[in-house]
């Protein structure tokens, strides 16, 4: 079983919009940002329906982002307000931090996509790999200077039921008795990682999928 705190964010992972990235799911750390015009609040990410006005001057937690709009908590020009935002509204310590948000989302929704469909990519964290495929079956490391390395192996398992046939000593009657259930090897899946990053994933399961390296961009480090 993976830590509570983890299944807790699997579900949340699995269970929200998966248009949005939450971005205390995808980063250790908040993102603040400065707002340096007013700017009208909608409810939902659409922009159709406006609950209130963002007063500039202030500096909020970015609490999720779409490819196209923010949402905040903080003051309003009547009381606090929380919803989306479009991103001229803001500015940051980063100045490319539009473009930067943009390589986060499109990041974080192919990891989401992956963790949904139980995948491994070569790029993704070990924390990723865990909330894709929990618990792995076999792991090695290695620690050096340099850092740590190592490979994770997940196996899955199927029952293969094994009988004998019987014959009734008093009515001579032939059955079938399960004798035994074996274990075999249905597929499995080994990453091998680099400072808690993968690079490179071994699949051996269904042959028909095709052997193509699912590959997404390394962890982003910004400088907020």
């Amino acid at each position: 079983m993976l830590p509570l705190h983890a299944q807790t964010k699997r579900r949340s992972l699995l269970d929200s919009d998966p248009d949005v990235v939450y971005i205390e799911q995808a980063l250790k750390k908040p993102i603040e940002l400065k707002v340096i015009k007013e700017a009208p609040v909608f409810s939902e990410k659409n922009g159709k329906v406006r609950t209130g006005t963002l007063k500039a001057g202030q500096t909020l937690k970015l609490d999720a982002i779409t490819d196209k709009i923010y949402r905040v908590r903080g003051q309003g020009t009547k009381g606090d307000v929380a919803g989306w935002v479009a991103p001229w509204a803001f500015s940051s310590n980063d100045p490319e931090f539009v473009s930067h948000l943009k390589q986060l989302y499109d990041r974080q929704i192919q990891v989401q996509t992956l963790i949904k469909n139980k995948q491994v990519a070569v790029g993704m964290t070990l924390e990723e790999v865990a909330l894709a495929k929990g618990k792995p079956t076999k792991t090695s490391i290695r620690k050096t200077d340099k850092g740590q390395s190592g490979r994770w192996e997940f196996i899955e398992y199927e029952e293969q039921k094994n009988y004998v046939t019987r014959v009734d000593p008093v009515s001579g009657a032939v059955y079938r008795q399960l004798a035994s259930v074996t274990q075999i090897e249905k597929s499995k899946t080994a990453v091998e990682f680099e400072n808690d990053v993968v690079t490179a994933v071994e699949e051996t399961e269904d042959h028909n999928r095709g052997g193509n390296v699912r590959i997404i961009v390394p962890p982003l480090v910004f400088g907020w």
